[in-house]
């Protein structure tokens, strides 16, 4: 019987392309094993059917952006590892295929206010990252906060206008009722625990929060616990 060998070494036999530009035919998702598509170089076989798929190309794969519907109290390192094709959401529309490469190297940035939860955003590419980091103050960010307690005479008009509480400058803000217990706030930048102080500022108590959206992009409908690639025409 033979012995295995790498799927890689099995491309090269099969195509006459070298080492590297093998592995990049199978991180880019475009070899099957049996008709199945395998994206791990060192995935060993035997006598399965090894195939390229029509229109390959040995290209290093594009870099990805994950837009994650993040549950609320969640911490960094159990975010991340939600991350995989299992937890793609299945409405999904930006036709990228799932890939092993798309989960390594991922770096964010505008982290959520404390026990919140909503849109978190993990990057390959570095141009969003830097969008995220250096336009920062400049991305508006909508909260959806759920909120108990009596507002004070005046306090919608107070969190627009910007206010002072506890020897601290909070600065203005769009804020909205989106029901009886649900307010929008829409700001720039937000410093950590803000909303939160926001609200007890006007006689308010948080009770959850969520985000739901970064400049022009939104969260949209992707439930808790799953997460949607950033389309092409996306932009932050």
């Amino acid at each position: 019987m033979s012995e295995p060998l790498r799927l890689s070494k099995r491309v090269i036999e099969l195509t006459g392309c070298s080492r590297r530009e093998a592995e990049l035919y199978i991180e880019g998702g475009w070899v099957t094993v049996d008709g199945e598509v395998v994206d791990e170089p060192q995935f060993k076989v035997l006598e399965q059917a090894v195939a390229l798929l029509p229109g390959a190309t040995p290209a290093p794969l594009e870099p990805v952006t994950l837009l994650l519907h993040q549950a609320g109290g969640l911490k960094a390192g159990s975010v991340q590892a939600l991350l995989g094709p299992a937890t793609q959401w299945a409405e999904d529309q930006s036709g990228v295929r799932p890939l092993k490469g798309h989960f390594a190297r991922l770096s964010t940035a505008l982290p959520l206010q404390a026990q919140a939860g909503g849109l978190l955003v993990f990057t390959q590419d570095w141009r969003t990252l830097r969008k995220l980091t250096e336009d920062a103050a400049k991305l508006e960010q909508e909260y959806v906060v759920e909120v108990s307690g009596a507002i004070a005479a005046n306090g919608l008009e107070r969190l627009r206008r910007g206010l002072a509480f506890k020897g601290r400058e909070l600065p203005p803000a769009k804020a909205s009722w989106q029901n009886e217990t649900h307010l929008r706030f829409a700001l720039k930048n937000p410093q950590p625990g803000q909303i939160a102080t926001m609200c007890e500022a006007v006689g308010l108590q948080v009770l959850s929060m969520k985000r739901i959206r970064i400049g022009g992009v939104p969260l949209g409908k992707v439930p808790a616990g799953q997460w949607r690639y950033l389309a092409a025409s996306e932009r932050f």
